[in-house]
């Protein structure tokens, strides 16, 4: 079978970038490109991932790789200077592959954050000299409450292929092996904001567990579709029932989508074809989320949004 060249055009889907913007001092969202979301009221802030590196694609198939400190201090500079006076509570990577735990311990050092995951993550931020005291390993179902943010971490699953599967059994010292990020523990993440009662799902890899999810809910979704396109539909609409129809939400944000091997200082562009199918994946996803009278978006980078503007409150 011959792979399709290029990559799908994100001019087709420009009107999807229509999440409003947050209101000063508001509760909002920034995306900050693949699933690291500063979800951020003025105050008090969550961090998912945390990963501004980006190494490029020949670096992280043939070489080590490791935290650039002025790409991250950059981005960190442009995300919190919108955000307000904010203290960022705490990095909760997804997983432990590179491309969303690379730097975590890196941003979680720099903001003063906790970082928060399993038993991989944590070998992560030791790993990058992050103290113990730093670090917080939860279990499914763990529920912590920072600052103005209850989290919620729920066991999920990696969307097929996994290409480093396992869990890190010591610390990862960079620079290193790609490899060496394995996935560890993956989570569906269920934020609340106690002071305005929103709430949302990060869903940060396109894998679900079965049921997990039942009984839990949230306003909107941020729903992770690496690798979704090139899945068969019956797994797509598996992935949404386990995921946007187990929580009830109303509006559904894609992330994972972006190529992140180029920098965030350069115009966000779709994954190619090679690895995956952003068309194929909206396709799918608006049919069900037709049926189910929910609306999908895709967010932009660096802007504070906010998805549950025009929600029932």
């Amino acid at each position: 079978m011959r792979l399709k060249p290029g990559r799908p055009d994100l001019h087709r889907h420009a009107s999807r970038h229509d999440v409003p913007p947050a209101a000063d001092g508001a509760l909002g969202v920034t995306f900050l490109g693949v699933s690291t979301l500063l979800v951020s009221d003025g105050t008090s802030a969550v961090l998912t991932d945390g990963f501004f590196t980006r190494p490029g694609l020949l670096q992280v198939g043939l070489g080590r790789i490791a935290p650039d400190l002025d790409r991250i201090d950059a981005a960190l500079g442009r995300a919190l200077a919108d955000a307000g006076d904010v203290r960022v509570e705490a990095v909760v990577p997804v997983h432990s592959h590179y491309d969303h735990a690379l730097d975590s311990a890196v941003v979680a050092g720099r903001t003063g954050a906790l970082l928060v995951g399993g038993t991989s993550t944590a070998n992560v931020g030791r790993g990058g000299g992050l103290p113990d005291e730093r670090i917080r390993v939860v279990s499914s179902g763990d529920t912590l409450t920072l600052g103005a943010f209850t989290l919620t971490l729920v066991a999920s699953a990696h969307c097929p292929p996994d290409r480093y599967p396992g869990s890190i059994e010591a610390p990862v010292v960079p620079p290193a092996r790609t490899a060496a990020y394995r996935c560890g523990e993956a989570w569906s993440i269920l934020l609340a904001h106690g002071p305005s009662g929103r709430t949302a799902l990060v869903q940060g890899s396109a894998g679900y567990v079965a049921g997990s999810l039942a009984g839990c809910r949230a306003d909107v979704a941020y729903l992770g579709v690496g690798q979704l396109g090139v899945q068969p539909e019956s797994y797509v609409e598996e992935y949404w029932e386990h995921t946007v129809r187990a929580v009830g939400a109303s509006r559904v944000v894609l992330t994972h989508w972006d190529d992140f091997f180029r920098p965030l200082d350069r115009p966000l562009r779709a994954l190619p074809y090679a690895g995956d199918d952003l068309d194929a994946s909206i396709r799918t996803l608006d049919r069900l989320a037709t049926a189910d009278g929910v609306s999908v978006h895709l967010p932009t980078l660096w802007r504070r949004e906010d998805p549950w503007s025009g929600l029932p409150g």
